[in-house]
């Protein structure tokens, strides 16, 4: 039976929907059968990041029982399936959010992992996928608005009953202006799961439709989901500096400004 993890956040815009699809990528290339769900009904992204914007069949056709559920499941060029939800604002009405709960029922049966990307808030939509979840990753930004809702969407789940396993910090830009991860653990009690630099190579996967962890493999943010997906599916990841990960070499080019 698969495990079903729900990529959340107490606001939009703070990276949820490229870390659903790069972890679930992670995941997948390490030998696991994965669904990246997007149970973001109103403002869904999934098949948008992933050059799938329409598809016959979708997520909002299986909740209103218009089709099954591997009718709606695609797999992308990189080998990892999707579950998208339709852009139409008229599909997206009359349609039962609890309905997400059956729907990742009949997933376990289909994966390993189940990566829901849920919408973002305290909404009903929201509160539809942590009732689906076996366990939930909250997505945040390194300053203070972020990580208040960050902590309202923790203070649901907990209410829920549902166990938040931790959070990733997105787009950490190295500098100062950012809050520190110790203060951010102390903020919502939760450890952090790993942290993803501000990256350019991110905004070029998404023009290219993929993954970063595809199209750019030895960047730093790639690094840093395959590392976090590793420890989801139980492995042991070994600590190292970027300059470890990167090797004399590139190093020496790097200091050199030549990298």
């Amino acid at each position: 039976m698969g495990k079903i993890h729900v990529i959340i956040s107490g606001k939009g815009g703070v990276g949820k929907t490229t870390s659903a699809i790069n972890l679930g990528s992670s995941i997948n290339s390490l030998g696991k059968e994965v669904i990246i769900v997007d149970a973001n009904l109103t403002t869904p992204n999934i098949g948008l990041h992933l050059g799938s914007p329409i598809v016959p069949t979708t997520l909002n056709h299986v909740m209103t029982d218009k089709a099954k559920v591997e009718e709606a499941i695609y797999e992308h060029e990189s080998g990892t399936k999707i579950l998208p939800s339709s852009l139409s604002l008229s599909e997206m009405k009359k349609i039962d959010h609890d309905k997400i709960l059956d729907v990742s029922k009949k997933l376990r049966k289909l994966a390993d992992h189940i990566i829901i990307d849920a919408a973002a808030g305290l909404g009903e939509e929201a509160k539809a996928s942590i009732k689906a979840a076996d366990e939930i990753i909250i997505i945040t930004n390194p300053e203070m608005s972020a990580v208040t809702d960050a902590l309202k969407t923790i203070k649901l789940a907990e209410e829920m009953k549902k166990p938040v396993i931790g959070c990733i910090v997105t787009r950490h830009d190295g500098t100062g202006l950012c809050m520190k991860m110790s203060t951010i653990e102390d903020m919502l009690e939760v450890p952090i799961l790993g942290v993803i630099p501000e990256d350019r190579a991110i905004k070029e996967s998404q023009i290219i439709k993929n993954a970063v962890i595809y199209t750019h493999p030895k960047a730093k943010s790639s690094k840093a989901y395959r590392k976090i997906a590793r420890r989801l599916i139980g492995e042991e990841v070994i600590e190292s500096s970027i300059e470890e990960d990167e090797g004399f070499f590139s190093r020496l080019l790097r200091n050199l400004g030549l990298k």
